[in-house]
């Protein structure tokens, strides 16, 4: 019988507000059993950027990344934010690891390709390692993960966070009984974008083709699902989108 894992994604709404920061590592540390926790933090890169006189520049919600604005993100992710975060879970009695996937070569990217859009230094996930991680996990540490990769030729990239606990989720698998938990402002997934109990209570491949269609669900709730639909066909046991103060109760969206 394998050990249960759960990986646990917070975006970077939650993380930039300390008030529920604070409960969701509350939440995360009481979670029983091996646990990583993948996060966001772009609003952060956002304003330091702006501090810093570099333009941000967004294309349907996803950030361009320059070569300045790659310093900016790797400063605040992989420094700021994975720091912060891994210094409250120390405090909670938590032995966290802050690390980006260019840490023991954990998650390798390449590159995205140009298109009509040059995205610039932001990669799409090749690769979790799923044994190394365990590797920390078995030491009895909890890994805490930026949304930062790396190609193996020297250059590190910006990466959905979202993809990166999906991705890391698939490396684990075949390792450990995994639950991937994405966590955000909302109560699960919604019919009525401005009803918070609106929440549909599970949603299968089929469902997400039929929502998708109808345009109950739209903008960046699509990825959060095909995400979660990638994890499950991959050997993922259970995939929940809920609330990131509800992530050790019942509730959400099951996606299966």
């Amino acid at each position: 019988m394998k050990q249960k894992l759960t990986i646990v994604k917070v975006g970077g709404a939650v993380v930039e507000d300390e008030a529920q920061l604070t409960q969701l590592l509350r939440d995360f540390t009481a979670i029983e059993g091996a646990k990583i926790l993948v996060h966001g933090g772009g609003r952060r890169a956002t304003r330091m950027a702006e501090r810093l006189g570099i333009e941000t520049k967004m294309v349907e919600g996803r950030r361009i990344t320059d070569a300045d604005m790659l310093e900016v993100v790797t400063m605040v992710y992989g420094g700021l934010v994975n720091k912060h975060v891994v210094a409250r879970l120390q405090a909670m009695g938590t032995d966290a690891i802050g690390l980006t996937g260019a840490d023991g070569d954990i998650i390798r990217s390449e590159r995205r390709p140009v298109t009509t859009i040059d995205y610039g230094f932001v990669g799409d996930v090749k690769k979790a390692d799923g044994p190394k991680l365990a590797r920390f996990i078995e030491a009895g540490l909890t890994p805490v993960i930026a949304p930062l990769t790396h190609d193996g030729q020297g250059n590190m990239l910006n990466t959905n966070a979202d993809t990166m606990a999906s991705e890391t989720a698939r490396g684990l698998a075949a390792l450990y009984d995994v639950t991937l938990i994405f966590a955000f402002e909302k109560a699960g997934v919604l019919s009525r974008p401005d009803d918070d109990t609106s929440v549909i209570s599970s949603i299968t491949a089929a469902d997400y083709e039929r929502l998708k269609a109808d345009g109950t669900i739209s903008g960046g709730m699509l990825p959060k699902i095909a995400n979660a639909l990638d994890a499950i066909r991959a050997g993922v046991e259970r995939v929940v989108i809920t609330s990131a103060q509800a992530i050790g109760g019942p509730g959400g969206t099951v996606i299966s």
